[in-house]
């Protein structure tokens, strides 16, 4: 592990299960138990003044479905935040929060941590999210269940990006949005297949090649499926040479 401190997540949940859960396979699992990051889990049931333990109730001005209440998750919040580090961001997830992409990961897999409060029902009361989160985030134009699925996202996200937290070093770096880009066709054995064959130059041996090849389907790939980072990104020569070799080529079999 490397001499900073590790990286502090909170999750306010009412289904801390759920959480913790997850966290006993893959990348989040490996991690939690190196010690990369450190996980507090905090239900807002905890914190339920009445007899049932409730933390919602119907909405005002009526419609379906019920509201989290302020007075529990505020209080679950506190808690939080009072073991957590100074500086952590304390974020609700909801499908009309700003987007979370690779960007914002990176950011927060620099910082010291960050809270999360995941929302269930059909949706938290605003005086909350007004007066204790610093932002809301959304990790796609779609409705879950609830905030953990959301949470498990962008805990997972974060966290491979911590040194240490993956096989290789190079493994982040080289990933699809690592450098705005979608990431490259990979392949490995064996070389035929049912009549499709492994493209000649990443048997070839020729680094130089393979990097160009990788590089430019990485910008064809990107341009087809999402143009949008193309058209933000500062092609360079060499960029805007491979981009239209990949077009032309393209366009060329679309002929044949």
């Amino acid at each position: 592990m490397s001499g900073r401190a590790a990286l502090h997540v909170g999750v306010v949940t009412l289904f801390p299960a759920l959480v913790r859960g997850a966290l006993e396979h893959g990348v989040l699992g490996r991690a939690l138990e190196r010690g990369l990051f450190a996980l507090d889990l905090v239900d807002p049931r905890e914190f339920a003044t009445d007899v049932h333990r409730t933390v919602d109730d119907r909405p005002y001005g009526g419609g379906p479905g019920m509201v989290l209440k302020v007075e529990p998750l505020r209080s679950a919040l506190r808690d939080a935040a009072a073991r957590a580090p100074a500086g952590v961001r304390k974020v609700l997830l909801g499908a009309d929060g700003s987007r979370f992409d690779q960007g914002v990961a990176r950011a927060m897999s620099a910082g010291p941590g960050l809270i999360l409060v995941a929302g269930r029902y059909e949706g938290v009361d605003e005086r909350f999210v007004e007066q204790c989160v610093d932002e809301v985030w959304s990790i796609g134009d779609y409705v879950l269940s609830g905030g953990e699925f959301a949470a498990l996202v962008v805990m997972d996200a974060v966290v491979r990006l911590l040194p240490g937290a993956l096989g290789s070093p190079d493994s982040a770096a080289e990933e699809s949005f690592g450098d705005g880009l979608l990431d490259w066709p990979h392949y490995t054995r064996p070389p035929c297949l049912d009549g499709a064959s492994v493209p000649a130059v990443l048997m070839s041996g020729d680094h130089a090649a393979i990097r160009r090849w990788r590089l430019q389907q990485a910008l064809g790939r990107t341009w087809l499926r999402r143009p949008e980072l193309v058209e933000r990104r500062e092609l360079s020569g060499e960029e805007r040479e491979l981009l239209e070799e990949f077009k032309a080529e393209r366009a060329a079999r679309t002929r044949s």
